[in-house]
């Protein structure tokens, strides 16, 4: 790993670790702390969703013309102004203004940071630079918000004042720190006239692309868009889960996460991408089981509350599993210089799926028990079929980079496997 990539996972742990001080908490500083009620609190959430899906698709054409670096700082500056704002808020005006600056920017901050991590990596870094990423970004949001709940006090606004004012330092210093990354020349792309309004038409017309924006909608809908509303609204409603034994289950997701991502990377390395999201589909279909015995079966309650738990560790192997193999493939499926495009398309998908996935899954897992298990687990299998779908549009290198290390044989022009061609093919190396 080198220095400027170093920095560059320096930068994700800070955003993580920002981002995880003050989320958990928003609701209660908003309605009880400030006084301005649930509805302004609901809509503070909203906010968030809106701002993203605003700034992404204009985030993408800016990175792509004017590079990822200087869009990052734009928007780290953007979210520390939002942070402190919102810490001095006192009424709702206010309070939804700071909340739009602080969602773009944090909004805008991933596909900033996701394409300078391709543009400091190659082919054969990318999955384990990606792997890094995720568990720098879950151990910053678990210690952040560790360190959260114990600095604040419902009872006293300044404790939630100064929360506000550390996210917007930590920020601060990110661009300090992002500020000493050299990146490397970009290529650029052919056309440059056209290049930022015909950049969306030539993503549109990439069938797997496509495809991988179909899939990481249903991804992030049956996973990570039901994590803090359906499914624990299930948990407590279905399963009488308490609310320590739903902390415990979401420290479980993390912990493996941590624990396995390393472990987790050197098995996905050397197999076909498409087989692997077809992996995590059939396991995140064996957790939403588990959940259906959880809050359906006839066991004891700590039966129940193991089971609930089980399930989110379950998810926390899939997303292991996913962090080396998706981001990866969609920097491998854009074009020269086109990444941040890539980047941005895809973070817009996953706003979208978590601006819906909370608005479905949160009254179902709450009133409809039964249903909300099956549909999900609908999802799920939904992933597995894709996935496999999706594998028939990736060329071979793409669906399994570390082909571009061996040398293959190419017969007709389709590789075929080594050792088994004759003198009249053409053994070539796949770069």
């Amino acid at each position: 790993m080198g220095a400027e990539m170093r920095r560059i996972h320096v930068g994700n742990a800070l955003s993580a670790f920002g981002l995880g001080f003050t989320v958990p908490y928003l609701y209660v500083y908003v309605a009880q702390v400030r006084d301005l009620g649930a509805m302004t609190a609901s809509l503070v959430l909203t906010v968030f969703a809106v701002a993203a899906l605003v700034v992404l698709p204009f985030a993408g054409r800016a990175i792509v013309r004017r590079g990822p670096l200087p869009v990052l700082l734009l928007a780290l500056v953007t979210a520390a102004v939002g942070s402190l704002s919102l810490g001095l808020a006192g009424n709702s005006t206010a309070v939804l203004m700071s909340a739009a600056a602080l969602g773009a920017g944090q909004a805008v901050m991933q596909p900033a940071l996701a394409t300078m991590i391709v543009d400091c990596s190659t082919a054969e870094t990318r999955s384990r630079a990606f792997a890094t990423q995720f568990f720098l970004q879950n151990l910053g949001l678990g210690v952040g918000g560790l360190i959260g709940g114990h600095l604040v006090d419902a009872s006293r606004a300044g404790s939630f004042t100064l929360l506000f004012a550390i996210e917007a330092a930590m920020f601060l210093l990110l661009v300090a720190v992002m500020a000493t990354v050299r990146m490397p020349r970009a290529p650029r792309v052919e056309g440059a006239p056209g290049q930022a309004r015909g950049s969306w038409k030539q993503l549109l017309g990439n069938r797997a692309m496509v495809q991988l924006c179909v899939l990481g909608f249903v991804l992030f809908f049956a996973c990570y868009g039901q994590f803090e509303s359906g499914l624990s609204a299930y948990g407590v409603e279905a399963a009488g889960i308490s609310t320590s034994a739903l902390g415990t289950a979401l420290a479980a997701n993390t912990a493996v996460i941590v624990v396995a991502q390393f472990a987790v990377l050197r098995f996905v390395e050397r197999r076909k991408r498409s087989r692997v999201i077809a992996a995590v589909g059939l396991i995140w279909a064996l957790a939403w089981v588990t959940a259906g015995y959880a809050g359906l079966g006839h066991g004891s309650q700590t039966m129940a509350t193991a089971a609930f738990v089980s399930t989110y560790a379950l998810f926390g192997l899939g997303e292991a599993m996913l962090s080396p193999t998706v981001a990866p493939l969609v920097a491998d499926l854009a074009p020269g210089g086109m990444a941040g495009q890539y980047n941005s398309a895809f973070a817009l998908v996953k706003q979208l799926a978590l601006a819906i996935g909370p608005a479905v899954g949160g009254p179902m897992g709450a009133s409809l028990h039964a249903p909300y298990i099956v549909t999900f687990l609908l999802f799920s299998l939904g992933i597995t079929f894709l996935a496999v779908r999706l594998g028939r549009q990736l060329t071979p290198v793409q669906n399994q980079p570390s082909l571009a290390k061996s040398r293959v044989v190419v017969r007709g022009g389709a590789p075929a496997e080594s050792g088994t061609g004759t003198g009249a093919e053409a053994v070539q190396s796949v770069a």
